[in-house]
C-alpha cells in the first residue's frame, strides 16, 4: 500500500464498514515504520487491503477490508496468506479481533490458524458488540493455546 492508494481504500473501507476509518488513520499505519500495509489490486482498481502493525513481538492484524463487489472471490485469502507470508519469522505471533457476528471472517481465520482466546466487551462503537480475541502462534498452529497470552480457553464463537 502506498499514499496514492488512499483515495481507493478509504472509498472501499467506507463501502465494507460500519465505522470505518478516517483518511487520518491510514496515513497514520503507512507511516509507521516496520508495518506491513498490502493492497489487492484487478487491473488499476484496488479489490481490497489489509494493515497490520507491530508491538514489541506482536503483530497486530488490524484492518482487513474486500471491495464488497469483490467479495467471496479470494481476495481476503491472498491478502491473508500474503500478509502472513511477509512477517519475519515463523514462529510470528499475530493478534485481531472481529466481530464474533462476522463468521464468514472467523472461518478464514481459522483457516489460517488462528483460535479465538478472549472477548473484548462492548468493543465496536457503532453497536456496542464484542470482539472477539484471535491469536495465531505456533501453539495455536498445533491446536492449542499454551503460548497465548492471558488465553481464556473458554472463548469461543456462539
Amino acid at each position: 500500500m502506498t499514499y496514492a492508494d488512499l483515495p481507493q481504500v478509504v472509498a472501499i473501507e467506507r463501502r465494507a464498514f460500519p465505522a470505518p476509518w478516517s483518511l487520518a488513520m491510514f496515513v497514520l499505519e503507512l507511516s509507521r515504520p516496520g508495518g506491513v500495509c498490502l493492497v489487492a489490486a484487478r487491473g488499476d482498481r484496488l479489490a481490497g487491503y489489509c494493515v497490520c502493525s507491530r508491538y514489541d513481538t506482536v503483530w497486530h492484524l488490524m484492518d482487513v477490508a474486500v471491495d464488497p463487489d469483490a467479495r467471496r472471490e479470494g481476495v481476503a485469502t491472498a491478502l491473508l496468506r500474503a500478509l502472513l507470508d511477509a512477517l519475519p519469522g515463523l514462529d510470528a505471533q499475530v493478534t485481531l479481533e472481529v466481530r464474533p457476528s462476522n463468521r464468514g471472517a472467523i472461518a478464514l481465520y481459522e483457516g489460517f490458524g488462528f483460535k479465538a482466546a478472549g472477548v473484548r466487551r462492548r468493543y465496536y462503537q457503532d453497536n456496542g458488540e464484542d470482539a472477539l480475541i484471535m491469536w495465531r502462534t505456533p501453539a495455536t498452529l498445533r491446536g492449542s493455546l499454551d503460548d497465548v497470552p492471558a488465553a481464556d480457553p473458554r472463548a469461543a464463537v456462539r
